[in-house]
């Protein structure tokens, strides 16, 4: 039943994608919707904009770019192919701390075509690698505590030489019902049929996602709403 309580408070609980036990079919039944939900909500394209501008501004060479958490891996092969057909050289690789994940996107990728490439990384916990222009994450700080999210703004942060973007979920009751609604219509997959309304009752809202980078220290950071119901976190390397 759609949600009735108060989304005043962030309410984080745990999601069955966050298990390192759930079943292979189901993990990979669960990608596949969010896969779908990334398309029609237009992650890739949030991030878009801000890239190509980026790419256009410091010229002709290489964009590095990482995206963390990436799950499934649709949003950076989506980046390429708009930066291929764009005549941008996008250099973007993902890293997820799930095996079963990067198997996967390395598949996708294959099948699409796409020179990205991923490999295995927990964010909160190993080393960031360096040499990135821009780091990017979609749909994942609201997985986070508040602590957590703090450090892992950080730590994008100081591995992005130039750019730093974060997509996300703002908590409101819109949200919360295109949440219910939306995975219920896009995924057959009961794993995402239940994360999707409880990562809306942990995401932040817009003051929050502020008051996050200002504690990680993000000095001028803007966070901007996007349709529907997302976020921008943008910081610039001055």
């Amino acid at each position: 039943m759609l949600f009735s309580g108060d989304l005043a408070t962030r309410q984080l609980q745990a999601e069955i994608m966050d298990d390192p036990s759930l079943d292979k079919e189901r993990h990979r039944a669960a990608l596949q919707g969010l896969e779908r939900i990334n398309w029609w909500s237009g992650s890739a394209r949030i991030l878009w904009s801000p890239l190509q501008a980026l790419a256009r501004q410091v010229g002709p060479g290489p964009l590095r770019v990482l995206d963390v958490a990436s799950g499934a891996g649709d949003v950076p092969i989506r980046l390429w192919h708009k930066a291929r057909r764009a005549g941008i050289d996008l250099r973007i690789e993902g890293c997820d701390r799930s095996p079963d994940a990067v198997r996967f996107a390395d598949q996708r990728a294959r099948k699409r075509q796409a020179d990205v490439r991923f490999f295995v990384l927990d964010v909160l916990a190993d080393a960031f690698p360096a040499g990135y222009d821009v780091v990017t994450s979609s749909l994942f700080l609201h997985h986070l505590a508040d602590d957590q999210a703090t450090e892992l703004l950080k730590r994008m942060a100081g591995a992005a030489s130039r750019l730093l973007l974060v997509n996300d979920l703002v908590r409101n009751q819109t949200g919360y019902v295109l949440a219910y609604v939306g995975t219920r219509l896009l995924s057959a997959s009961d794993v995402v049929h239940t994360d999707g309304p409880r990562s809306v009752e942990g995401a932040f809202t817009v003051a929050e996602a502020h008051w996050l980078a200002e504690r990680a220290g993000l000095v001028g950071a803007t966070v901007e709403r996007r349709w529907p119901c997302r976020y921008l976190l943008t910081w610039r390397r001055t």
